[in-house]
């Protein structure tokens, strides 16, 4: 019997936002696309097991995205499976895709009609804070403000502004990194290495809390309309609990890229599990974002307990 290889779209987190503390919010899964396209999702709530062998070595494209509207867009599958050169792309779907014109729409860039519809909508700028203390300002649109943050991994994260459409949102963004220095983009392994050494949640609030207020003193300075300064906190999905309290963890110690791997879920935290694995007590923080891009076959692996426990001590 052939064993289906599946590429693997990445950790989503679908469905409905967090409404307060306790609250897990959000249905997340690890998505998979079979040989024949159809999409697969894997649960990631805790209480899951996931067992996976890497099949292929490198990265294949994912294909790309035509956006209709505000609530509407295809994901078109790359039509050859190939490489990916340009991040989780190839060169082709990298040109085609509506989403990569984004983030010129407020240089005066030209969009297609449904990117416009989309980028029309209602937009959040946002404070995110991460593990390790590091911080960074973002946007989320209206329909996706919660689903982001959580994607994103943050540990806190306030909103600072509601904007009329994208392009006054992304205008303020730049404006603050301009004027602050705080970055757009905390890098992946970053906030990996940083689960698992996380700061205590009150000095997490208390950076974000300083970022958020320096932010909206800029903003009450910013020469742009059509924007309303706003003072609202994110809501942290429960399931994310485990990973951000500061216990006792390790990072995972086999490279994901390759091999076989099985562990339980125990947390999850935008793309990084709290694993167990059988035959030690020890908890892992696994990256499942490196996984991105990569094909998989699934069943019952585990993964291997390193030879020397002591050394995770």
């Amino acid at each position: 019997m052939t064993e289906t290889r599946y590429l693997v779209h990445g950790v989503f987190w679908d469905g409905v936002p967090a409404q307060s503390v306790g609250h897990d919010g959000g249905s997340p899964v690890l998505r998979l696309q079979s040989p024949s396209g159809d999409l697969r999702d894997v649960s990631l709530e805790a209480g899951a097991r996931l067992g996976f062998a890497v099949a292929d070595h490198g990265r294949f494209c994912l294909g790309h995205h035509k956006v209709h509207s505000a609530s509407s867009r295809d994901h078109i599958l790359c039509p050859t499976s190939a490489p990916a050169v340009k991040g989780k792309q190839c060169e082709r779907c990298f040109v085609v895709d509506d989403s990569r014109l984004i983030h010129d729409f407020h240089r005066g860039g030209r969009v297609p009609t449904g990117l416009r519809t989309y980028l029309l909508q209602d937009h959040w700028l946002y404070v995110a804070t991460f593990a390790g203390g590091a911080s960074k300002v973002g946007t989320a649109s209206h329909l996706r403000k919660w689903n982001r943050l959580a994607e994103q991994g943050a540990v806190v994260a306030r909103y600072v502004a509601r904007a009329e459409d994208g392009r006054v949102v992304r205008l303020l963004e730049d404006m603050v990194t301009r004027e602050s220095g705080l970055a757009q983009q905390v890098r992946s392994a970053a906030k990996a290495e940083a689960l698992a050494g996380p700061l205590p949640s009150a000095a997490l609030d208390g950076i974000n809390s300083a970022h958020a207020a320096a932010v909206r003193t800029l903003l009450g300075q910013a020469a742009v309309e059509g924007f309303s300064i706003v003072d609202e906190g994110w809501v942290r999905p429960a399931q994310a609990a485990g990973l951000c309290a500061p216990t006792a963890r390790h990072a995972y110690p086999h490279p994901l890229e390759q091999g076989k791997h099985g562990f339980g879920i125990t947390a999850l935290s935008g793309t990084n599990a709290l694993a167990s694995l059988a035959g030690t007590d020890a908890a892992f923080v696994v990256n499942l974002g490196r996984l991105t891009a990569r094909t998989i076959v699934l069943g019952d692996f585990a993964s291997e307990v390193p030879a020397v426990q002591e050394s995770l001590f």
